[in-house]
């Protein structure tokens, strides 16, 4: 086993255990600072991950075939880490709605971005199993992290039970994988595809395990949770969940449907695209009548989760290299919406704390505007090549499946019905029907920072798609279509 390929994993373990050290001998009034260590530290990472150990292009194994590190693991990889540096950030804005312990909020973050990291490289369902679990049992404790606020408490409740039903069916699946197939390595099952598709067995353990991922993606038919964690999570939290659990998933998704079980995935087309419809119409639908910020985001997760099924319903490279440029411009989006809600929504998340943010303050009004567009699929932003890659992907299987034409078309009537709800949080903002509160609001340096990072990333994403795009094709080498 060569350690260097564990370098970006430990790296973050440590960093989350210097943290702990450090926070036993900061006073209180500074241990929010933290936050910013934790920051600089990921962006530090982020820089190293540039120079992980693939030689020539070619994945490394390591861990007894357990871990693999290649190009689609180290482009998860990115944006997980980005996506922890955009919420240790906002966590230090929210610190004051946190009655203890904020030195341990950064660290679980850190164990969770860990388990996310893992999770990208794994190789083997004990791997699956392990990374998964670290996630989970890091959100459980976060999402309630608000032990004064009985929406928190609520939602990490519903976390754990639902999650816990999650990783039963997921641990089930597993073991009739292995139960049928002797082993539960990807590559050694990839082999042995042909063969096991003729399993019954087989099959059912890799159907409960597709349900048990379905779980972290937010597809139907485990999407129940999304809205009321989402609601009643802090904000830093919700936007971990919305950007680094979906990735995660997706990436299990990615690896077991076309490197564990590629003979399989052809045979189920017409379940993944059924599961892409329904999660698109019921994101969309569910959304419009909502009033919660925060839930009206989760159930926009369900819909974004069901377009990025397209992608993988297509079974092409072409899908899965637009699973991951949408996953890079939908990180962004999320991170500034997520971070105008951190400041504005302090007392309440209802559309109405909107009112009159024009005037409030110009730059979280553009932010927010801009990321509504962006997840609306209106260009030139990220969200609009995003959705576009996703339905050619789609077209092109059409030409050899007629009913793939249909999925083209309920995904178009997605967007069109998201345009309603999206536009409606742009007219909140400009053309309030509530009386406006006019009084400022004071934006940190570091928010200004990120916001000014979510906005170029939209952009240069949206008008220049061609260097991340080139990145997710090389990275979907690694599977088998």
């Amino acid at each position: 086993m060569n350690p260097s390929l564990l370098i970006l994993e430990l790296a973050v373990v440590g960093l989350a255990l210097a943290l702990l050290l450090i926070d036993l001998w900061t006073p209180r009034q500074f241990k929010h600072r933290l936050g910013y260590v934790a920051a600089a530290g990921l962006l530090v990472i982020l820089a190293a991950s540039f120079a992980a150990p693939v030689a020539g292009g070619l994945p490394v194994v390591g861990c007894d075939g357990m871990f693999v590190q290649d190009g689609l693991a180290l482009f998860f990889k990115r944006i997980f880490l980005a996506a922890a540096f955009f919420v240790v950030l906002m966590a230090v804005e929210f610190r004051d709605r946190f009655t203890a312990g904020i030195g341990e909020f950064y660290v679980i973050v850190l164990l969770a971005l860990a388990g996310m990291m893992l999770a990208a490289s794994a190789n083997d369902f004990v791997m699956v199993y392990v990374a998964l679990e670290m996630m989970a049992v890091s959100f459980y404790v976060l999402v309630s992290f608000q032990r004064s606020r009985p929406d928190s408490l609520e939602a990490g409740v519903k976390y754990l039970i639902l999650s816990g039903v999650s990783a039963a069916v997921l641990i089930f699946g597993i073991a009739l994988v292995f139960g049928a197939a002797g082993g539960t390595n990807f590559a050694a099952l990839g082999a042995a595809g042909p063969r096991l598709a003729r399993n019954p067995l087989f099959l059912l353990g890799a159907l409960l395990v597709l349900l048990g991922l379905a779980f972290k993606i937010a597809s139907i038919p485990m999407q129940m949770w999304a809205p009321d964690v989402y609601q009643g999570a802090p904000t830093p939290v919700t936007a971990f969940l919305a950007i680094g659990s979906k990735a995660a998933g997706f990436v299990l998704v990615l690896r077991v449907l076309f490197v564990a079980a590629p003979a399989l995935s052809v045979h189920w087309a017409a379940l993944l695209a059924w599961g892409a419809a329904l999660t698109i119409l019921y994101g969309n639908l569910c959304a419009i009548p909502q009033r919660s910020l925060k839930r009206l985001l989760g159930y926009s997760s369900i819909a974004n989760a069901g377009y990025m099924l397209l992608g993988v319903a297509a079974l092409n490279a072409p899908g899965s290299a637009a699973v991951l440029y949408y996953l890079a411009g939908y990180a962004f989006t999320l991170a500034a919406a997520f971070v105008v809600i951190c400041l504005v929504a302090r007392e309440s998340d209802d559309i109405a704390v909107l009112a009159g943010l024009n005037r409030r303050s110009p730059l979280l009004a553009l932010s927010l505007t801009l990321a509504m567009v962006s997840l609306a699929g209106v260009p030139p932003l990220a969200g609009f090549l995003g959705k576009l890659l996703l339905l050619k992907a789609v077209l092109q299987q059409a030409a050899f499946n007629g009913a793939y034409l249909w999925l083209a078309l309920v995904a178009v009537a997605g967007v069109v019905i998201s345009l309603y709800y999206y536009f409606g949080v742009i007219r909140a903002v400009y053309w309030p029907r509530e009386t406006p509160d006019h009084s400022p609001i004071p934006v940190s340096w570091p928010m200004r920072f990120s916001l000014g990072l979510c906005i170029a990333g939209m952009f240069y994403l949206g008008i220049f798609p061609d260097p991340v795009l080139t990145a997710a094709t090389q990275a979907v080498r690694a599977l088998k279509f």
